[in-house]
């Protein structure tokens, strides 16, 4: 009986081609990868598909990343105790797609049915996320119920469970692990910044202000997810390790 045929996300056949040359040999264990501008030229892809394989790969236990160093193989085999198996999810730059989408055209109508005691939650998640930019879990969990706060505006029960849903792909050991590379405090507080920016459209009954000021923060968060890991080595072409990922 032959199974469906199903389109495959690109940074997992990034990862499936680094991964075969790791478990084959043909990368040895300690060897550094070639750098992510390399890859991409070779592979034909964006840099950013390369980090998300890249990342994939480390939540498996076969690469590790070390900021302005490269990314080194670590194993030959994954580890056998992965949470969360990698290609179970959507990568964090079509994950952040889908939202910008969705929660753009929520701040808009939000803008048209608010209230009072809205605006007052959303200032009360605020006040606590001024204080959290030095804890990123508490972060995160409010960075949530923002989000979410916002959908309740519109009192629709099928838009707070698509904001949460989507919000919640970010608790797994792949986001965790690429977030531990691109979040900080200085990166909390420019979110902080754009949080505010979609509160004060909202509160001010402004759909465009609030559409616009949403689709900025969220493009602002695929920037942050689209910093390099080897941005120092970038000049230093020389010292990167030639290897054919092509079949």
């Amino acid at each position: 009986m032959f199974a469906a045929i199903q389109s495959r996300r690109l940074y997992r056949q990034v990862a499936d081609q680094i991964r075969s040359q790791i478990e084959h040999g043909q990368l040895g264990v300690g060897e550094r990868l070639p750098g992510e501008r390399e890859l991409a030229e070779e592979l034909g892809v964006s840099r950013p598909t390369i980090r998300e394989a890249l990342i994939a790969l480390e939540v498996e236990g076969l690469v590790h990343i070390r900021m302005g160093s490269g990314v080194y193989v670590a194993r030959s085999t994954r580890e056998k105790t992965v949470l969360l198996q990698p290609e179970d999810l959507e990568g964090p730059f079509e994950l952040l797609r889908a939202r910008a989408l969705i929660e753009c055209a929520i701040a808009e109508e939000a803008a048209r049915t608010v209230k009072p005691e809205n605006v007052e939650a959303m200032d009360e998640v605020l006040t606590q996320m001024a204080r959290t930019f030095n804890k990123p879990q508490v972060s995160i969990a409010l960075d949530r119920t923002f989000h979410t706060t916002i959908a309740g505006i519109v009192g629709n029960a099928a838009l707070d469970r698509v904001v949460g849903e989507l919000f919640d792909q970010r608790m797994t050991p792949y986001f965790t692990k690429l977030a531990s590379y691109f979040e900080s405090p200085a990166s909390w507080r420019e979110a902080f910044e754009e949080h505010r920016a979609v509160r004060d459209a909202i509160a001010a009954g402004d759909p465009a202000r609030a559409k616009a000021a949403m689709q900025h923060h969220l493009h602002q968060s695929q920037i942050r997810f689209s910093r390099s890991f080897d941005e120092e080595l970038e000049t230093e072409r020389g010292h990167s390790t030639k290897a054919s990922l092509q079949k």
